[in-house]
């Protein structure tokens, strides 16, 4: 097994690169079909778990009327879609679906390359606990995308804010975590860090860290549904700052269930990270930079404005299904630019050594 990522031959780093690369792809259509299944309507149509067989669809009419039997047990269709028939089941179900088996999918495309790549020694020994945590982030994150469905089948047919969050917030983690190792694989042994000021790196992790903040709040605005409400800029129902923005009790409350603050919160925070993106661009495009990292600030100033842009057009429109997934999408898209810029100016990449 190579002792690091500088020893192992080009060709076998264009393998490990081009696995990874897939696998974030991925992760990130993931991201975005879950989005579309929040968005439909789709997310508790399917009311159990399987984690072996529940990749066999019903295959004909009496399996069909099985599985939507038991939906008609759920708080949601009592609550919700009361009078729904089975081919409007059928039009929800099929999402969530095609979200679970995806899931899978990415753990069968995961886990055969990774053993494959591990008995053939073309793994770096660093990188082999890392990608190895990864999977295990992966099942964890199938646990907890069920433990975020079964808050919906109780009383109130939706889903928890908070385990809504958790598992957008995991899902990106992981998706952040292989595109770093990707990466490293790429600019293996190049010393991106050259001429770099530290004010910069700092600024750039600064971004980076106030983008997945941000994300996290449109988690809770997803979550709650907050969307839906206040659809105008700057004010809200007539008012700069949110109407009963303070009204639950305790205080701490408002910041993730009360739609008014969650909303304002999302709105600054988009707002904040726009501006502090624009003072990392105008900061770093006059600097000796390498032309990489200077493409990445003004593709990361282009990816602001367009997340930005999306936003508020889902706002204004009432989120739209095709704007809501195209928002949540660009945000992956964001997050991703800003950790290639993060890269590039704040570390030596193909540091896979055994220090």
């Amino acid at each position: 097994m190579p002792p690091d990522i500088d020893s192992l031959p080009a060709a076998h780093r264009r393998q490990l690169a081009g696995w990874l690369l897939l696998c974030c792809a991925m992760i990130y259509a993931m991201v975005v079909l879950g989005g579309v299944t929040r968005l439909t309507g789709s997310g508790l149509s399917m009311v159990e778990w399987d984690p072996l067989f529940g990749i066999v669809p019903p295959l004909g009419e009496q399996d069909w009327q099985a599985v939507f039997d038991k939906y008609r047990q759920s708080p949601e269709y009592r609550k919700v879609n009361a009078g729904m028939d089975l081919q409007g089941f059928k039009s929800i179900y099929w999402f969530e679906y095609a979200h679970r088996v995806l899931g899978r999918t990415i753990g069968t495309v995961f886990l055969l390359p990774f053993l494959y790549f591990l008995v053939r020694r073309r793994i770096p020994r660093p990188l082999v606990p890392r990608l190895a945590a990864a999977f295990v982030l992966g099942g964890l994150q199938g646990l907890l995308g069920w433990y975020m469905v079964k808050s919906g089948l109780v009383h109130d047919p939706h889903v928890s804010p908070y385990r809504l969050t958790a598992h957008l917030g995991l899902a990106l983690l992981i998706y952040a975590w292989l595109l770093w190792l990707f990466l490293d694989l790429v600019v293996a042994g190049r010393n991106v860090t050259s001429g770099t000021p530290p004010a910069l790196r700092r600024g750039a992790r600064a971004v980076l860290a106030l983008i997945a903040v941000t994300i996290a709040s449109g988690g809770f605005v997803a979550g709650t549904k907050a969307g839906y409400a206040y659809n105008t800029f700057p004010l809200m129902d007539g008012g700069w700052l949110p109407p009963a923005g303070w009204s639950l009790q305790p205080g701490w409350r408002n910041l993730f269930e009360n739609l008014a603050t969650v909303q304002f919160d999302h709105r600054l925070l988009a707002l904040l990270t726009l501006v502090s993106v624009l003072v990392l661009w105008f900061r770093g495009r006059g600097g000796r930079l390498p032309g990489p990292a200077r493409a990445g600030l003004y593709a990361l100033l282009a990816a602001a404005v367009l997340q930005v842009t999306l936003g508020l057009s889902t706002l204004l429109l009432r989120v739209p299904v095709p704007l809501g997934a195209a928002h949540q999408a660009s945000a992956v898209l964001l997050l991703s630019v800003a950790l290639y810029v993060t890269h590039r100016l704040g570390r030596r990449a193909g540091a896979l050594t055994t220090q």
